[in-house]
């Protein structure tokens, strides 16, 4: 009896459909320090309401922001609470949120649940490794605020370890440390999908 391959190639659709095809960050041995305070860096769960300079300056760039996002998230209220969620937890580890919607977009293309073919997981793309490292047994790391919260802590530990070098530190990030493809590719997100002019009182920004 010859058996229908077509309940196989919709599985195998609807799973490569859900992968991410980005780099790993290499696990690297932690001082105790430094292990201590990424640690206490992820364990703080507050939730996340985004300091702003003022209601206008709020209100401007969360209405710059979604329309440029409808398309990968087309219901108002997720999309507002994901954009309020990376300014939060951006603005938190002293980075530009701008510069992390750059990075999610090349990193997962805004999926929630995305899979890497090395295992990094949801909208940042952070490996597992790290739940061991600095996270407890009960972390999800596709969980919404979790995974920007590890994704955000992560990168700026990288930073702290370049010296404020972003080239470098996203290079770390994506495990990829020395080629140009990867930083160059946020940056283009970044600066041509995501730039956002501040009023009085700047945004957050990653050390130069």
């Amino acid at each position: 009896m010859q058996l229908s391959l077509r309940p196989l190639l919709v599985a195998l659709l609807a799973l490569s459909s859900c992968t991410a095809w980005a780099g790993a960050q290499r696990e690297e041995a932690l001082a105790a320090s430094v292990q201590a305070a990424l640690h206490a860096a992820v364990a703080d769960l507050t939730a996340p309401e985004p300091i702003f300079p003022s209601l206008n300056e709020k209100l401007r760039w969360l209405n710059e922001m979604a329309p440029r996002l409808a398309k990968r998230m087309p219901d108002t209220r997720e999309r507002v609470e994901f954009l309020k969620t990376v300014y939060y937890e951006a603005q938190r580890a002293g980075l530009d949120p701008q510069m992390v919607l750059g990075l999610i977009q090349v990193e997962s293309g805004f999926r929630k649940y995305a899979v890497s073919s090395v295992g990094a997981r949801g909208l940042m793309q952070v490996m597992p490794f790290w739940v061991k490292a600095i996270g407890t047994q009960d972390t999800n790391l596709f969980h919404l605020r979790t995974n920007l919260r590890y994704g955000c802590t992560i990168l700026r530990h990288y930073l702290d370890i370049e010296k404020g070098d972003v080239f470098r530190a996203l290079g770390r990030y994506n495990g990829s440390l020395g080629k140009p493809e990867y930083p160059n590719a946020v940056h283009a997100a970044w600066k041509n999908n995501w730039s956002f002019t501040a009023g009085t009182g700047a945004t957050p920004v990653a050390a130069n």
